[in-house]
């Protein structure tokens, strides 16, 4: 048997949730808390496996809550229940140790699903909140910089400590070509100087360090 809890300070959702998840054989809802207080009393005698946690009860901000319940209950999931859409709101949860965030407007079936999938040690999202991470990283994927051969190639020599001078006499072209290329790439990532290209370049996986 599965021991579900339910954090949220909104009692039509708290005991909607209540009587859909009670349906399932597998799964016992051991409590509903309006507040971070309550369920951390709760926890000192309940054993919860999955807790579905209001990202914001009446007495804190639930992201504020995620860390210590799992530092102190390593072996309880939690899963995020929202209204938030927003991507920083999504990536902070998961930052925190939440390994579920669905939306308060999603079906009892995702519920079951995120529940199922993360007993199964999967992170879960519901089909709403895949769809703005996903947008977020194509976002990002687009505001990748595009290179051109000889870009990456001064790109990776700069990288791995040549000077302009030594960087055009290894590829056989003028200082002043080098130069020319090392503004341009400035430019492109939209940077300070080289070396802050450079890093963004390795975090965007477009050159690799040399062993």
């Amino acid at each position: 048997m599965i021991n579900i809890a339910i954090a949220d300070d909104h009692p039509l959702l708290l005991e909607g949730l209540r009587n859909i998840l009670s349906k399932e054989d597998d799964l016992l809802v051991v409590g509903c808390y309006p507040t971070a207080e309550v369920l951390q009393s709760a926890l000192k005698t309940e054993r919860i496996d999955i807790l579905l946690l209001d990202i914001n009860l009446s007495d804190i901000n639930s992201l504020e809550l995620i860390r210590p319940l799992r530092s102190a209950h390593p072996d309880m999931h939690i899963i995020v229940l929202s209204v938030h859409n927003e991507y920083a709101v999504i990536n902070s949860a998961f930052q925190e140790g939440a390994e579920g965030y669905i939306q308060k407007n999603s079906s009892i079936d995702e519920i079951l699903e995120g529940i199922q999938d993360i007993l199964n040690g999967k992170r879960f999202m519901c089909s709403q909140t895949k769809r703005i991470v996903e947008k977020k990283n194509l976002s990002e994927l687009k505001s990748v910089p595009k290179l051109t051969r000889r870009e990456k190639e001064i790109l990776l020599e700069a990288a791995m400590g040549l000077t302009t001078i030594q960087i055009a006499e290894k590829l056989f072209i003028s200082h002043h070509t080098v130069e020319s290329h090392r503004k341009n790439l400035i430019e492109k990532f939209k940077a300070s100087n080289l070396s802050s290209a450079i890093k963004l370049a390795y975090e965007y996986g477009l050159i690799f360090e040399v062993k």
